[in-house]
C-alpha cells in the first residue's frame, strides 16, 4: 500500500503526553487545541503544557528545538509532527506592553491564571480524558461569551496585543465579550500605540477575512480600537456609520484582505473628517498614494499588498471617471491581475450608495465580458518593431498600447494589420 501523508497531529501530541507522564510529570494539552476541541472544530494543531522544566523535556526527546527555552517553550519533533511543550509558568513584569521581562516556572493553576482569555486557559487530559478548568473557560464557552483572566486592565496593561485578540476571538467564535473586559479595552485602546506596526496588521489579517470580517469591525470601532490600529485620527467616541461604511458593503466572498484594508482607511477617514467630504476623493491620484503609503509605512504591509490596493482603486477610479466606456478598457480593467479586488471596491462603493446608478452601468458592461477572452497574446511586441527597423523609444510603449487597443476592440486581427498600423504611428 502507499505510505499515506496525513499527519496524526493528536496521535504524536498524546505520545508526548504519555511520556512525560512516565516520567513523573504532569502534562496536558492547552489552550487552543482545547478551545476548539470543546466547541466542535477541529484543531489546527495541539500544544502541550507540563510541569517538566525546559532541560528535563530535551532530556526525554530525542528531536528537540528550543524556541523560547528562557520562556519555557521546546519543539518537540514526533512522528511527522513537531509539538511545541510548554512549562507550567507564571510571568513577572511586562515591561514594553507586549513580553514579560521574566518567567518563573509553577504550577498549571497558575499557569492558566497567567493567560489572556479564558476559553484560552483550559487544559485537557486526553489519557484521562478530562478537562482541567481552574478560570472557568468552560462555562464561558457554553455562554458565549469572552472574558479576560483575572482583572481585565491587568491581562492588557501586560499584552496590549490582547485587545485586538480579543476582537478576533470574539468575532471567530460569535462570542459577546464580557461588559468589564470590553470597559478595559475601551479604557486602554491607546496602549495600541505601543505595539508594532507589524503585529497589529497580522492581527488586522485574520480578523478582517469574509467570515469574521464585519462583526469584527464593528467591535474595532464600538471598543475605540479602529484609529489606534490604523493610526489615524479618528475622534475619541465618533460612532460607525454603518450606512455609509465600505467595508461593511464589502459583501464579495473573495475579496481579501488588501481590499479590505482599503476600505477601512477611507471610512476611517471620512469619519475622521466628520463624514463631510466625498468619499470617492479618497481615490483619486493625489489622496490615494498618500493614504496607501501611510498604510505601508504605519502597518509595515508587503509591496503585494499596497500594489493590490493601489490598482484596485485607480481602475475603479478611472472606470468611475470615464465619460464613455471603450470595449479596450473594459478588457484591461478585467485583464488586470486586481480586476476582483477592482469589482468588490465597486459593489461597496455602490452598498453605500455613492454613484451606484454609474457603478450599475458599469458593472453591466463588465458583465458583457464574463465569458471572453480579455487578454489575447498581442499581435504586435516591442521586439517585432525592432526586427522592423524601428529603434525604441518613448513612442514605443504608446504605438504599442494603441494597436493593442485596436486589436481588443476586434478593429485589427493579424500581425500585417498591427504592424501597418504601428508604422502610421511612428
Amino acid at each position: 500500500m502507499p505510505e499515506t501523508t496525513e499527519i496524526d497531529f493528536r496521535g504524536d501530541a498524546i505520545t508526548v503526553v504519555r511520556t512525560l507522564r512516565e516520567a513523573g510529570h504532569v502534562a496536558y494539552f492547552a489552550g487552543g487545541c482545547v478551545r476548539d476541541a470543546l466547541l466542535g472544530l477541529a484543531p489546527k494543531d495541539y500544544d502541550v503544557a507540563t510541569d517538566a522544566p525546559p532541560a528535563r523535556v530535551r532530556e526525554l526527546f530525542r528531536k528537540t528545538q528550543a524556541v523560547g527555552q528562557a520562556f519555557g517553550v521546546i519543539l518537540v519533533r514526533i512522528g511527522k509532527s513537531v509539538i511545541e511543550v510548554a512549562t507550567f509558568r507564571t510571568d513577572g513584569v511586562y515591561a514594553d506592553g507586549r513580553h514579560p521581562t521574566e518567567v518563573r516556572f509553577t504550577t498549571a493553576e497558575e499557569d492558566a491564571e497567567r493567560r489572556d482569555f479564558t476559553i484560552n486557559g483550559l487544559f485537557f487530559d486526553p489519557v484521562d480524558g478530562r478537562v482541567i478548568d481552574f478560570v472557568g473557560g468552560q462555562a464561558d464557552l457554553q455562554n458565549r461569551v469572552l472574558r479576560a483572566i483575572g482583572d481585565p486592565a491587568k491581562r492588557f496593561e501586560e499584552d496590549h496585543l490582547r485587545m485586538l485578540r480579543a476582537v478576533r476571538f470574539a468575532a471567530r467564535f460569535d462570542l459577546a465579550i464580557e461588559p468589564a473586559t470590553a470597559d478595559a479595552i475601551k479604557r486602554d485602546a491607546a496602549l495600541l500605540t505601543r505595539i508594532s506596526g507589524e503585529r497589529i496588521a497580522d492581527e488586522l489579517r485574520r480578523m478582517l477575512t469574509p467570515a469574521t470580517r464585519s462583526r469584527a469591525y464593528r467591535d474595532l470601532w464600538s471598543l475605540g480600537l479602529i484609529g489606534h490600529a490604523l493610526n489615524l485620527r479618528v475622534p475619541a467616541g465618533t460612532s460607525l456609520n454603518e450606512k455609509r461604511s465600505l467595508l461593511l458593503a464589502l459583501e464579495d466572498a473573495d475579496a481579501g484582505f488588501p481590499i479590505a484594508l482599503l476600505c477601512a482607511l477611507i471610512d476611517a477617514r471620512w469619519h475622521a473628517a466628520g463624514q463631510k467630504h466625498d468619499i470617492l476623493g479618497n481615490l483619486t491620484p493625489a489622496e490615494l498614494p498618500k493614504m496607501v503609503s501611510h498604510a505601508r509605512r504605519t502597518l509595515k504591509l508587503s509591496n503585494l499588498e499596497t500594489d493590490e490596493m493601489i490598482a484596485a482603486a485607480r481602475i475603479a477610479h478611472t472606470l468611475l471617471n470615464a465619460r464613455e466606456w471603450p470595449v479596450a478598457l473594459l478588457k484591461r480593467s478585467l485583464a488586470h491581475p486586481s480586476s476582483r479586488s477592482m469589482r468588490a471596491l465597486l459593489r461597496a462603493l455602490s452598498g453605500t450608495g455613492v454613484a451606484s446608478e454609474r457603478i450599475q452601468t458599469i458593472e453591466g458592461k463588465l458583465d458583457a465580458f464574463r465569458n471572453i477572452d480579455c487578454a489575447p497574446t498581442p499581435l504586435l511586441t516591442g521586439d517585432d518593431l525592432v526586427s522592423a527597423g524601428f529603434h525604441p523609444g518613448p513612442a514605443f510603449k504608446k504605438t504599442l498600447d494603441l494597436v493593442y487597443d485596436a486589436q481588443l476592440e476586434d478593429r485589427i486581427g493579424t500581425k500585417n494589420e498591427a504592424m501597418a498600423m504601428a508604422r502610421a504611428h511612428l
